[in-house]
Order: structure tokens, then C-alpha cells, then sequence
């Protein structure tokens, strides 16, 4: 785990916090926008054509991502790059909690995987 005082891992879990429930506001504005508020999804056919499902499946996947975050601050295992294990930085998780790469690694990620950063259902 990265060397953290506790009063940065304090700053981080509630950083974590704000932005999932940010996240969990957002997905709640998008499907609740549907101009049929008695909808309910059972398959990809039934979703509404003014739901943004790009939008939606890059908030749950940020979703995901910052509970294996909350899990991993939990266990002392948070704060290293998944690709190079060196620490990720304070900064850069405060300002993006889920963030799994230090910021050479992502940008490497980035070049090397373009079409992952447009998700599709």
C-alpha cells in the first residue's frame, strides 16, 4: 500500500463517498429523465430512446470502480498502479478516487486502448 498518513486516507475515503454518491445522483437524474417514468428495464429492447445508456454504463462502471477502491482502502491494499505498482499519488486520488494507474501508466493505457474509453452496452 502507498504511505498515506491517516489523515489523507480520511481525505480519501471521503472523497470516495462524495463521488459515488455524485455518480448515484447522476444515474438517477438520466434514468429518471425518461419521458415514461413507468418504465422497467428487463432487457437492452426495453430501455427508453431518451436514455443516455453510454452515460449510464460509464457512471456504474466509475461505480465499480470506486467500490473495489473502498474494498481495497479497507484492506491496506490501495494506492498502487495495478500496472507498474508504484504509488498512484495522493493528488491525483483525491481528484479521481477510483483511479487505478498512476498517471505515465494511464496515459500509456490511453494510446495503447482507445476504444475503451468509449463504453458501450
Amino acid at each position: 500500500m502507498a504511505n498515506f498518513t491517516e489523515d489523507q486516507l480520511a481525505q480519501l475515503k471521503i472523497a470516495q463517498q462524495k463521488r459515488y454518491l455524485e455518480l448515484q445522483e447522476e444515474v438517477r437524474r438520466e434514468l429518471g429523465h425518461s419521458n415514461d417514468p413507468q418504465y422497467v428495464i428487463g432487457s437492452p429492447s426495453d430501455i427508453p430512446d431518451d436514455i443516455d445508456t453510454a452515460l449510464v454504463d460509464r457512471q456504474i462502471i466509475e461505480m465499480r470502480e470506486l467500490e473495489m477502491s473502498v474494498k481495497h482502502l479497507q484492506e491496506l491494499e490501495f494506492g498502487d498502479c495495478i500496472d507498474c505498482d508504484n504509488e498512484i499519488g495522493f493528488n491525483r486520488l483525491l481528484a479521481y478516487p477510483s483511479a487505478q494507474r498512476c498517471i505515465l501508466c494511464q496515459e500509456r493505457y490511453e494510446r495503447a486502448y482507445p476504444h475503451e474509453s468509449t463504453p458501450s452496452l
